[in-house]
């Protein structure tokens, strides 16, 4: 019997899953999480055979999540879920010992594919995650050796917190929302291993893009 775990804050997305493979004789769902601390705890007395673990998640995002559940656990297979399609994302995530991407508008015989590849200890991507990560990187191997991949806007934001602007003053004069800074700011945090601004731009220097 294959177990399976779900990491989701979005109840309908869990739910769905637990629908799509319910009727499958050899797979079992043995919970779901709306946050990473219940995983945790959860994951403190049980190992399942495979996690589908949202990169987004209200209290720790999904990558930081990913590296500590390998800290204590290598036998789960952790498939990222989630709605963003970006190479830089897809190679944090093999880096720190994930085994799979999924995106949230699969179809059902993709995640059931899915669970068998990474049961198989192959790697699996999405046919659209792999296409965005083949536009970076030569396979995923090399993703997970290559230094992140930045996007022009990111570069610009990246800059522009280098200079000491806030959000807001980015948001201004990059003529877009706030949120938009936030959400390229979270994605850079996440790309760079950064849990802080002061953090990612000392990544950033290291890394040469600033």
């Amino acid at each position: 019997m294959i177990t399976v775990l779900i990491i989701d804050d979005h109840p309908l997305v869990a739910n769905g899953i637990a629908t799509m493979i319910r009727d499958v004789d050899h797979l079992q769902v043995i919970g779901s999480c709306k946050t990473a601390a219940a995983a945790l705890e959860l994951l403190a007395t049980q190992t399942p055979s495979v996690i589908l673990l949202d990169i987004s998640l209200p209290d720790i995002d999904g990558l930081e999540l990913c590296s500590r559940i390998r800290k204590t656990n290598k036998e789960s297979r952790i498939v990222g879920l989630t709605s963003t399609n970006e190479a830089g994302i897809i190679s944090q995530l093999l880096t720190r010992g994930g085994n799979g991407y999924l995106l949230k508008n699969m179809e059902r015989e993709e995640l059931l594919q899915a669970i068998d590849t990474v049961m198989d200890d192959k790697i699996f991507l999405s046919r659209a995650a792999n296409e965005k990560l083949l536009e970076q990187y030569r396979s995923a191997s090399e993703a997970m050796t290559s230094s992140p991949v930045l996007t022009r806007r990111e570069k610009e934001i990246l800059q522009l917190l280098h200079e000491g602007l806030n959000g807001p003053q980015i948001a201004a004069k990059l003529f877009i929302s706030h949120y938009t800074v936030e959400t390229h700011r979270k994605n850079l945090m996440q790309k760079l291993n950064a849990s802080t601004t002061q953090a990612l731009l000392k990544t950033a220097k290291e890394n040469r893009f600033i």
